[in-house]
């Protein structure tokens, strides 16, 4: 078995570090996030880091890197309260990857990267036309992590957007019926397997 401490950790390759690091809790949701300037122009990022928090208020929380002297994601999303979660499908994987690529502000990652903007009842920030499942977010808290530097952003669901059949009666999302894919580390790609669902966890009540 291998066994790597804490001093050991700090004396990794650098990539190697931080390969590790981001593949070692496995699989993590993949969003496409969406924001728009104060000046109109679009920005387009792909994400691993939304997390529920709660279903009332319906809640996410996405973390941001540390914020650099450009961070269009941020400011966009200080800026108009608004920004878009969006699932990513393996027909469009390769362009969302693309997304990471550092852009200058002025150019936006929809344009450069072949995604379409979708613009829903006033909402300001865009979702993308080429995903299946799309989240419309209200900026409701900012929380600033000292220890390295991030930040944590909380937003509200206000808007739900996605195809016919993949919310089913009870209100689970199908993600394979979605083609959602999810994502382990920084470049690796995959599609979901159902294995089954079980019943609300009782104490003496073997799952089923």
């Amino acid at each position: 078995m291998i066994n790597i401490k804490s001093e050991q950790i700090y004396q990794l390759e650098k990539q190697y570090r931080i390969s590790l690091i981001n593949s070692l809790v496995g699989y993590k949701s993949l969003n496409l996030l969406g924001t728009v300037s104060s000046e109109g122009i679009t920005n387009l990022c792909v994400i691993s880091s939304a997390f529920h928090l709660g279903a009332n208020l319906p809640l996410l929380g996405i973390v941001i890197r540390p914020e650099r002297e450009q961070n269009s994601t941020l400011s966009n999303i200080k800026t108009t309260g608004q920004y878009t979660l969006n699932n990513v499908l393996p027909e469009w994987y390769k362009q969302a990857h693309q997304t990471s690529a550092y852009y200058p502000s002025n150019v936006s990652e929809f344009d450069t990267c072949g995604f379409q903007e979708l613009y829903v009842d006033r909402f300001k920030a865009p979702f993308v036309k080429q995903s299946s499942i799309c989240i419309g977010l209200e900026l409701r808290e900012i929380i600033d992590v000292e220890i390295n530097g991030t930040t944590i952003l909380i937003g509200e669901i206000v808007q739900i957007l996605a195809d016919d059949d993949l919310i089913a009666e009870d209100g689970t999302v199908d993600h394979v019926k979605a083609k959602t894919m999810t994502v382990a580390g920084l470049d690796a790609y995959f599609l979901p397997q159902a294995v089954g669902r079980l019943a609300y966890a009782k104490p003496g009540v073997e799952p089923h």
